[in-house]
């Protein structure tokens, strides 16, 4: 068969290649292909009817773009970029918008699952990645149940065992029973499958019968899985205190996927334990977990706390059925009481007990509420007007309405918690009701997840924010705050020590300063859309130079091998060409710990990674900022206030530009010009430290401020080559 390209397509159907490409992405076009990248067109395919005004059928079995997307858990911009890249084939388009058969989506998402389908296999937010994955940091080093479990999953792996969540319980049940044994030294009246002589009633653990009970959906069903898998069952596991070796069982087997679809993140023993060591629960303290998952924050109270008096709650029912076994077999409490204290509601807007003296946990994360929730919600919570609702802002939100005076509010939380814009409803709650008391920097606390996490542990006083007495702990040191600092619900940083938190007050009040805030133009670089297809590393006549985050050091640019065609209309997202072709910009690194400034009169394009400010102040030239920016004190102000590995707008147009004559900016310029034009390493060292020395008499800092901040900064690459 013979073949056309797009551009011949164009010529033969009267269209421009734009809409002969996008007819192909949407694979209206019969017979076309994507080769290498470029698609090909059967030199004899008909011209498609224009789908602007076609139909499609009227029933339940189509579903949109938008509700695969949610489906899948990706966003509709990779969804449309997978259309692009002949990753999904839509079957209708109505005005442009593509519809897939329901049938078709049920396919793609079961071969996602079963791992037929690898296109999620890059993708950080993998929500349907399946296996029974062995989640061991979740319990201590020394668990000896361990190694037990090692050997489930094995067999269910080698032996294509199907685990759902009724045969996940049958294990559950099976472990729960030899953990009861052990604890209790009790003898099993005859070798083999314990959980057939319970389900027999050949054993007993007496009044907790019934809470093993609760874990079979169907007995009959559950002896059949038994006795067609016994050396599931040939296991044994060895009771320890304060080990949640059910937890363990039902994370592991469960579903990677459910965790994420859930906000779902385990918490492991290693980080419940540091929440629990900062609190000082007393027998009488009322205690509540509101999202207990299994039960391991309420495992790890101390000795001295009394079951009378702790509480938990989560909608997982599974979860919960777990927790009570396992307040079983620290509390020996009745099962009655266990029942009553350990519930399955929805905490948001059914959970009625409130006077707690501690509410602990790790309330979800991106919770997936419907509409429907996110209105009910609407009604309830202040920190909900935004257009998305974080779960774990309203689960705190709603554990300050129950919550005694004085009583601490202690979760496991992201550090965005601190410092997102989206987050400022509920830091402006907090700033009116609670100070906080310990504030621990946890870094990335969960397995396979890049999110930096904090313990914060609140006191609810219903008076002003104060910082006075709090506690925080680095990671790497911990200090305590002896002044009464001023605290706004733009940005809650605390990683300052007194000493650095004065030279931040003087920066700040440094006399006659500008900000970049409604006096500069921001722009992201170019979104391609398909980096593979439109970036190339031969230079032609056509392409030119495009810039990344990683060629960009400060002052100046490093030589690239990346080349691209222009071609604005092609990409998936693209700033107003004239940003790109200033007469000269600032380029900086998106993703960074470090301020990383580059300066550009050459109209040289970037990629989102690096993107572009343009300083529009009237009297200030654009070098003189360029050095401000990439300064010793910039650097100090971006890692004590923002502590961020990504530089936003709102960081930038935070720090402060002072003011000074058309001589003193040309002095410094002078400097700054050498470190633009690029200097061999020592060099550049020699002459940054000239500059920044020159920026810091600006700022009219001392000797010793000026040490202080080198000690803050210096630890770190200032990519100067």
């Amino acid at each position: 068969m013979d073949y056309i390209s797009v551009k011949q397509a164009a010529e033969l159907f009267e269209i421009s290649e734009r809409r002969v490409q996008k007819l192909c992405e949407t694979n209206r076009i019969e017979g076309c292909n994507r080769v290498s990248g470029v698609w090909i067109i059967p030199a004899n395919a008909q011209k498609p009817t224009d789908d602007r005004i076609s139909e499609i059928p009227d029933d339940s079995n189509c579903i949109s773009l938008k509700e695969l997307c949610d489906i899948l858990s990706i966003s509709t911009a990779t969804g449309r970029n997978w259309i692009k890249l002949g990753k999904l084939i839509p079957e209708y388009t109505d005005k442009r918008t593509p519809y897939f058969t329901r049938e078709y989506v049920n396919a793609l998402k079961s071969n996602i699952e079963s791992g037929a389908n690898k296109a999620l296999k890059s993708r950080r937010n993998k929500k349907y990645v399946s296996g029974n994955a062995l989640y061991n940091s979740y319990v201590s080093e020394q668990c000896q149940s361990i190694i037990s479990l090692q050997k489930v999953l094995a067999l269910v792996a080698d032996n294509n065992i199907e685990l759902n969540d009724a045969t996940i319980q049958v294990l559950v049940a099976d472990c729960a029973l030899h953990l009861f044994a052990s604890k209790n030294a009790m003898q099993i009246p005859n070798e083999g499958n314990l959980i057939l002589q319970f389900l027999n009633k050949e054993f007993s653990i007496g009044e907790y019968d019934e809470l093993i009970l609760d874990l079979f959906e169907d007995k009959e069903s559950a002896i059949l899985f038994c006795q067609n898998h016994p050396l599931l069952f040939s296991m044994n596991y060895v009771y320890e205190p304060n080990e949640d070796v059910l937890g363990l069982i039902y994370i592991s087997c469960n579903n990677i996927g459910n965790r994420k679809a859930t906000g779902s993140y385990y918490t492991s023993t290693k980080v419940v334990k540091a929440l629990i060591s900062k609190l000082n629960i007393q027998t009488m303290d009322k205690v509540l977990d509101p999202c207990c998952g299994t039960g391991n924050f309420l495992l790890q109270l101390p000795s001295a706390a009394s079951f009378d008096s702790i509480y938990g709650n989560d909608i997982d029912s599974i979860s919960v059925k777990i927790t009570r076994l396992n307040m079983a077999l620290k509390y020996e409490a009745p099962v009655t009481e266990i029942i009553e204290h350990i519930t399955e509601l929805n905490y948001l807007t059914e959970y009625q007990t409130n006077d707690f003296q501690y509410i602990i946990g790790n309330p979800p994360w991106g919770y997936e509420f419907t509409e429907d929730e996110k209105n009910a919600l609407r009604k309830i919570y202040k920190s909900t007007s935004g257009k998305n609702i974080e779960s774990y802002d309203v689960f705190i939100e709603q554990a300050l309405n129950h919550l005694a005076k004085n009583g601490h509010l202690a979760y496991v939380l992201p550090e965005a918690i601190l410092n997102v814009k989206a987050h400022t409803e509920i830091r402006e709650i907090l700033l009116q009701t609670c100070s906080i008391k310990n504030l621990d920097f946890l870094g990335n606390a969960f397995d396979g997840v890049q999110c930096p996490c904090i313990i914060l542990d609140l006191v609810y006083t219903k008076l002003a924010f104060s910082t006075w007495g709090m506690t925080v702990n680095t990671g790497n040191g911990s200090f305590v705050i002896n002044t009464d600092r001023e605290v706004t619900s733009e940005y809650f940083s605390f990683t300052t020590e007194d000493s650095e938190y004065n030279i931040l007050k003087k920066i700040r009040n440094t006399s006659d300063c500008v900000y970049l805030a409604g006096n500069a133009d921001f722009a992201l670089g170019i979104v391609t859309g398909n980096n593979k297809e439109y970036i190339s590393s031969i230079k032609t006549a056509e392409n030119e130079m495009v810039l990344k985050g990683a060629d960009i050091s400060k002052y100046h640019i490093n030589p690239t091998t990346k080349y691209i065609i222009f071609k604005p209309e092609s990409f998936q997202q693209i700033a107003p060409t004239e940003m790109y072709r200033a007469e000269e910009k600032l380029l900086y690194r998106f993703i960074s710990s470090q301020l990383v400034f580059a300066y550009d009169d050459q109209q040289t394009l970037s990629l989102n990674s690096c993107n572009i400010v343009i300083p529009r102040i009237s009297g200030v030239k654009t070098k003189y900022i360029l050095a401000i920016l990439n300064s010793r004190v910039a650097q100090f102000i971006y890692k004590r206030e923002f502590n961020s590995v990504k530089v936003l707008r709102s960081h930038i147009e935070n720090i402060p530009i002072p003011l000074v004559d058309e001589a003193k900016q040309d002095e410094i310029i002078a400097v700054t010009d050498r470190l633009i034009s690029g200097l061999e390493p020592g060099v550049a060292e020699t002459v940054y430290d000239e500059l920044d020395m020159m920026i810091s008499e600006i700022f009219n800092l001392n000797h010793t401020e000026i040490e202080i901040i080198k000690n803050a900064v210096d630890g770190e690459n200032k990519f100067l080559s």
